[in-house]
């Protein structure tokens, strides 16, 4: 079907006058659980967005692109349960599957248990992975994902957040305050799903954006809107996103990211099944098994009626506890930039490189700049300059945008 309406930009003339109201929806909007952790890789910049192949093309009304943002900032279903499928492909190194422990590791959880969300989630950040997912309102909400005969999964069900590793047989367990009444919000400690992942890439709607109806589509057996989503800055390293928006509910159903450099989605993901109907209360309950090794969170007293953990990096907080951390830029080319407090990566022939130095500098591109020199490392959406004077510079941009802004730097 060819493309609706149009190619306004968002922040031009002839926006709604309640485009506030509108981006205050989305914010009240984080209702689903659904772990799509890549967070903890290319969030520093940009929200990201995953999707599914369409089957059909449902004819449906016409629509602007501005009343499908309405109408997602509107979307008040609080009821749902369904299977997602999630497939990232960030272009990482194979190095035999040491890229994977390194993620799990980047992220291990204080605690030390393997149930803890902070460790085990970030395993999403590779692979297919399948999830079953099931939300009751604000305070309770209930994600599994599948494994070769076992199954993790974390359960909030009202001040309680429980997370079971069946494979260790280990359980996570922390506080969470029940939702206040008249707010929606998932907890902290659980990445967002897609329509919390929807949100924030609508965060990045602004004049340097191209949003557009970009025809219709069929996602597990409802016709949908697409929104595309195309960043109109040079430098970026994000070719388009496109958001799946339920035709009937609002509902983001299905998102994919695609690189400026072409290939297959970078973050593919989205129901293939999904039901509005009321989950069963049995859903969100949960006993520990017998045997099993529980791990109290030890922020638990202090979030007790305050505040949800953060266990899971968010976009905001990716950057504390960094030495100096600022951003550089504005829009889909913003870099940000810290220092690690250290020197950079020594060449691999140095005494005190050896061979872990050598290796990891056969992993980048060596650069040099007004700044010095530094090594380069790339995935298909994210990159990031570690200058030999430990400073780092990362974003969804390009090699040259980076070396620009270490440069401007010194």
């Amino acid at each position: 079907m060819a493309p609706y309406e149009s190619d306004r930009t968002a922040g031009a003339e002839g926006l709604p006058d309640e485009a506030d109201d509108v981006r205050a929806g989305r914010r009240k909007a984080a209702r689903y659980v659904v772990p799509v952790a890549v967070v903890g890789v290319a969030a520093a910049t940009i929200g990201l967005v995953p999707a599914l192949a369409d089957s059909g093309d449902p004819s449906l009304p016409k629509i602007t692109a501005e009343q499908l943002i309405e109408k997602i900032a509107k979307s008040d279903v609080q009821q749902l349960s369904g299977t997602v499928k999630v497939s990232t492909d960030l272009g990482l190194p194979n190095l035999g599957g040491l890229e994977s422990g390194m993620l799990s590791g980047a992220t291990k959880g204080s605690d030390g248990s393997s149930a803890d969300p902070q460790s085990k989630l970030m395993e999403l950040a590779s692979g297919t992975h399948t999830l079953r997912v099931a939300a009751d309102g604000p305070d309770k909400a209930k994600v599994s994902v599948l494994e070769n005969a076992a199954e993790y999964s974390i359960i909030h069900n009202g001040n309680d957040v429980w997370a079971y590793d069946s494979k260790s047989n280990e359980v996570y367990h922390s506080t969470a305050p029940a939702a206040e009444k008249g707010q929606e919000k998932a907890p902290k400690d659980v990445p967002t799903t897609p329509k919390e992942l929807a949100d924030e890439a609508l965060k990045s709607v602004d004049d340097t954006t191209s949003v557009t109806v970009d025809g219709t589509a069929q996602v597990a057996g409802r016709d949908a809107y697409k929104l595309l989503i195309k960043p109109k800055q040079s430098g970026s390293t994000v070719g388009a996103i496109t958001v799946a928006v339920d035709a009937k509910t609002g509902v983001p159903l299905k998102f994919t990211l695609v690189p400026k450099s072409g290939g297959a989605a970078v973050v593919d993901a989205g129901f293939t099944q999904v039901a509005f109907a009321k989950p069963a209360a049995s859903t969100f309950d949960f006993t520990p098994p017998k045997g099993a090794k529980v791990t109290e969170g030890k922020d638990d007293e202090d979030t007790k009626g305050t505040k949800a953990p953060e266990s899971a990096p968010s976009r905001g907080d990716l950057g504390k506890g960094l030495d100096g951390l600022k951003t550089i830029g504005e829009g889909w080319s913003t870099i940000a930039e810290f220092d690690t407090g250290g020197q950079g990566i020594p060449s691999g022939s140095s005494s005190e490189g050896g061979d872990v130095s050598g290796f990891l500098n056969s992993l980048g591109d060596h650069v040099k700049g007004k700044f010095g020199s530094g090594t380069v490392f790339s995935t298909r959406l994210v990159n990031a300059l570690i200058t030999d004077d430990g400073k780092v510079y990362a974003g969804a941009v390009t090699k040259d945008a980076l070396v620009k802004a270490a440069n401007a730097g010194h």
